[in-house]
C-alpha cells in the first residue's frame, strides 16, 4: 500500500509527441518519470491517470496507456484535443 500513496503525486516530464517517420500522434506523449529506469518498473504505471496544467490554470488529463522502450518511458493518451505544443518538456503530475 505504500508503493500505492509514492506513485500518486510523482511528476515527471513530457518528453515528446509520439512521432513516426512521416506522422505526429498530437494525443499520444511520451513520458518520462525520475526513479523509474526499466520497463518492469514503467508497466506499474500503466491506467494511472496524469494531469498537465496550464499557465491559464486549465488541466488536461491523459491516462498512462504502456510501456515505451526499456529505458522506464510511458505512453500517455490525451483523449479530447491531445496536449498543446507549450507542454513539451513541462512537468507532468500523476494524480490517480
Amino acid at each position: 500500500m505504500s508503493s500505492e500513496l509514492e506513485i500518486v503525486g510523482m511528476e515527471g516530464r513530457i518528453a515528446n509527441y509520439r512521432q513516426g517517420r512521416h506522422t505526429i500522434q498530437l494525443k499520444q506523449c511520451i513520458l518520462d518519470f525520475p526513479g523509474i529506469n526499466t520497463r518492469k518498473e514503467a508497466n506499474r504505471l500503466v491506467g494511472r491517470t496524469v494531469a498537465w496544467y496550464s499557465s491559464t490554470g486549465k488541466e488536461l488529463k491523459g491516462r498512462i496507456t504502456r510501456a515505451h522502450g526499456n529505458s522506464g518511458a510511458v505512453r500517455a493518451l490525451f483523449k479530447e484535443k491531445g496536449l498543446p505544443g507549450q507542454a513539451l518538456g513541462e512537468k507532468i503530475t500523476i494524480i490517480k
